[in-house]
């Protein structure tokens, strides 16, 4: 069976839920997912995704930080022991242009972290192309871009520093031209997929729960749009997220 990585799912559920919903990958060849935190809720269930992807065969990366709708909540020191990534961080005006400064001084502050532990950072960003370009210009980082919905343009700077792009099942939606553009604009060893679980179900699932065995619609949907072999396209990217993620811890 050909396997994909996922490499953004957030886990909220119960662990009956969670461990169902692995189950679920593993069965539609979903072998690996990168559980990503950003709140105090979001970090708890990165730790209940790994121990029961363990158990039904999915290995779950883990990912915690602290996303920009933390500003102003309370903020517990995060233990990052074996930990392969830090986020989800960044910056969205589109519902909060009025926190801009802090959202800055946030991300800001866990770019710095991540440089000084040697890890990849998973950046959010909407309507906020400018500071984010700024502040990864100002404090050089490596990781990913996650569920990107930006320009081709805003995409080729992004690359230009170096981030992989990831790529969620809004590509599938009808009005989602950009997304459409950007994809094809990405290098082979810059791609990567995502489900965005519990958000953003591909077509035909649009409407539901999204989950990690979802992210095959998206894979198979791009890997026809770059003229790609479905099964080297999920290669590619499943090489590509090992690469940035250091191979996994």
């Amino acid at each position: 069976m050909t396997e994909l990585f996922d490499t953004h799912a957030h886990f909220e559920g119960s662990r009956a839920e969670t461990a169902a919903m692995l189950l679920r990958a593993a069965q539609a060849g979903v072998a690996r997912v990168m559980a990503v935190g950003g709140s105090e809720s979001l970090n708890a269930g990165v730790e209940l995704a790994a121990e029961c992807g363990a158990a039904a065969g999915v290995k779950a990366w883990r990912c915690i930080g602290w996303d920009r709708d933390q500003i102003e909540a309370k903020r517990p020191p995060l233990d990052y022991t074996g930990v392969s990534a830090v986020g989800e961080i960044g910056l969205d005006y589109h519902y909060s242009p009025e926190t801009r400064d802090k959202q800055v001084v946030l991300m800001g502050d866990q770019l710095e972290a991540a440089r000084a532990l040697g890890l990849p950072v998973v950046i959010h960003t909407r309507d906020a192309d400018d500071d984010t370009l700024g502040l990864l210009r100002e404090i050089p980082s490596k990781g990913i871009i996650h569920c990107f919905t930006g320009s081709p343009a805003f995409c080729r700077k992004l690359l230009d520093l170096g981030f992989m792009i990831s790529i969620s099942g809004i590509v599938t939606f009808r009005a989602a031209d950009n997304v459409r553009e950007s994809a094809l604009v990405v290098p082979d060893d810059r791609i990567l997929i995502e489900t965005d679980t519990p958000f953003l179900a591909p077509v035909p699932l649009r409407g539901n729960a999204n989950e990690p065995a979802f992210v095959v619609h998206t894979a198979k949907f791009l890997a026809e749009l770059r003229k790609t072999r479905f099964e080297d396209f999920a290669a590619i990217t499943t090489r590509n997220a090992m690469r940035i993620l250091g191979g996994g811890k």
